[in-house]
């Protein structure tokens, strides 16, 4: 990939800035329609929001409250089209909204009715009112007190991180070039006119001339700081809040069915939702001044997700039951002073500036390929390039399997289990798991390095097997052994192994909770 950025004069017909779902998106986008696509990400692939979410691929029964039917039926639609590409990473899930009080029953029943209907022939399964029994039945270990019900519907979950190192896979094996650790420092202008962008290897220090037909900044909640390259006086067009989660043995909710509280004290959807065979507790929704690439969970909404864990579960967890914690940044476009960010539509704009930067920003991770569509169609427009039709609404995302369930632990990676698999075969230690907890073997490591662009411990940890988030303590136990095996493949020395346990333990700091 460095190789092809070696060539200052060749002309990109697209430039993107920010490795997220948004940008990542937008390369596979342009790249499967025949155009000359780079993408730059001065972190890792889905270092930030894109890898924080709630694993949700849903229509977002919270927008159906607001009254915003067309983000609805277009993330229903979307979410319809990431299940058939990926099925490896996608499937159904229930839900149940618990019902304590008379009117919630039909209040919410009439509601996920309407749901269905917008979902129409995507749909994944009709909602409908369940007794106390069989509530429980679902959900054995839910608070009993005052349970008059459930209503049961049906959404759908996936894996963040891994669908978006799989969509760059399949950007790259449609013609993308896409670097992580490439940071963006300066737009190139040519007549007052973006031309291109001076950026920066990370590791090397090395620097590169780009130049682009169209550059697009997909960069999240950093958005504003790229658009003040291209005018050091714009109005910010960005605020953001915090949502964080916390994560539970699986003995707290057994079963297969999440739990969907439709409101909670400050008006948000809360969801208790098995995940990797982990419980996966949030969100909260908390302003945020200080836009930071390693957000930190802050007491108050740690206190805030116990309390409403207690008010459903019959088994109340404490501090000292949260394996993990992380928390994420939502990008929001800017509304009216007064708006809450609970409120704040997750619409998605793409906004041009007058020399021609492209920038696309808001929206849900469920709709990132309506939005690439957008920002491709709109950037067609700046660089007046012949435009072509759009094929992501049926093009595979890179290990699609229909039966990757087959592949037991590896099934997260679809097709790609079966190369996992050969590599076992090079040496039999490969087939070593890391810790005694988790199935992940020394062969993923060592996957991950040749095929999939990790470039540090975190990259695996954090975003190729998601265990930082499952459970900080057991990553952290597992660093030396991952960072060992990482330097045999990368040709590094025992410095940058000892660098990269003390990095990797002081962000995992982050992610545990000391017990009050």
């Amino acid at each position: 990939m460095l190789s092809n950025i070696s060539d200052p004069e060749f002309l990109w017909d697209f430039a993107i800035i920010g490795g997220g779902a948004s940008g990542v998106g937008a390369a596979l986008e342009a790249s499967s329609r025949g155009y000359k696509t780079l993408l730059i990400e001065q972190f890792d692939f889905a270092k930030g929001t894109s890898s924080r979410s709630t694993k949700l691929a849903h229509g977002g029964v919270r927008y159906l409250q607001q009254g915003n039917i067309a983000l609805v039926l277009e993330a229903l639609k979307e979410r319809g089209i990431m299940k058939r590409n990926a099925p490896h990473l996608v499937h159904d899930m229930p839900f149940i909204v618990p019902v304590y009080d008379w009117w919630e029953g039909p209040f919410y029943g009439i509601g996920l009715k309407l749901y269905d209907a917008l979902a129409g022939k995507e749909g994944l399964g009709p909602s409908k009112l369940l007794s106390k029994d069989e509530t429980l039945k679902h959900i054995p270990t839910l608070e009993t007190e005052g349970l008059l019900g459930g209503v049961i519907y049906y959404d759908g979950q996936f894996n963040d991180s891994r669908f978006i190192i799989n969509m760059a896979q399949t950007a790259a094996e449609q013609g993308a070039t896409l670097i992580n650790y490439m940071k963006a420092e300066r737009l190139v202008k040519d007549h007052g006119m973006i031309s291109g962008l001076i950026c920066i290897d990370q590791e090397s220090q090395k620097k590169h001339k780009i130049k682009a037909s169209v550059v697009i900044n997909a960069t999240g909640v950093f958005t504003d700081h790229i658009r003040k390259m291209d005018d050091p006086m714009v109005d910010d067009l960005m605020t953001s809040s915090q949502g964080i989660h916390i994560v539970l043995d699986r003995s707290f909710l057994p079963g297969d069915s999440g739990i969907m509280v439709p409101h909670t004290d400050d008006g948000r959807v809360f969801f208790i939702i098995p995940w990797q065979n982990k419980i996966l507790v949030g969100t909260t929704e908390s302003p945020v001044n200080e836009f930071l690439a390693e957000p930190i969970p802050m007491q108050e909404e740690i206190d805030f997700l116990l309390k409403h864990t207690s008010r459903y579960l019959v088994k109340d967890p404490s501090q000292k039951d949260i394996l993990s914690v992380f928390a994420g940044l939502r990008p929001l476009v800017k509304e009216g002073k007064d708006s809450r960010t609970a409120e704040i539509s997750r619409e998605h704009i793409v906004h041009i500036s007058r020399s021609g930067l492209v920038t696309i920003t808001g929206g849900k991770w469920t709709t990132y390929r309506k939005m690439a569509e957008d920002v491709i169609d709109k950037g067609l427009m700046i660089a007046h390039l012949k435009p072509k039709p759009s094929i992501t609404k049926t093009l595979l995302i890179h290990g699609y399997h229909n039966h990757s369930d087959q592949f037991g632990s590896l099934q997260m990676y679809g097709s790609d289990a079966l190369e996992i698999k050969a590599i076992w075969k090079e040496d039999a230690s490969y087939k070593t798991q890391l810790h005694p907890m988790f199935q992940t073997t020394r062969a993923e490591v060592i996957w991950a390095v040749r095929q999939e662009m990790a470039r540090t411990v975190e990259d695996f940890l954090a975003r190729r097997s998601r265990i930082l988030l499952l459970d900080a303590r057991a990553a952290v136990e597992m660093a030396a052994e991952v960072a060992k095996i990482m330097a045999a493949e990368l040709g590094q020395k025992r410095a940058w192994i000892k660098s990269q346990i003390e990095e990797f333990e002081n962000l995992a700091g982050h992610y545990m909770i000391r017990e009050k």
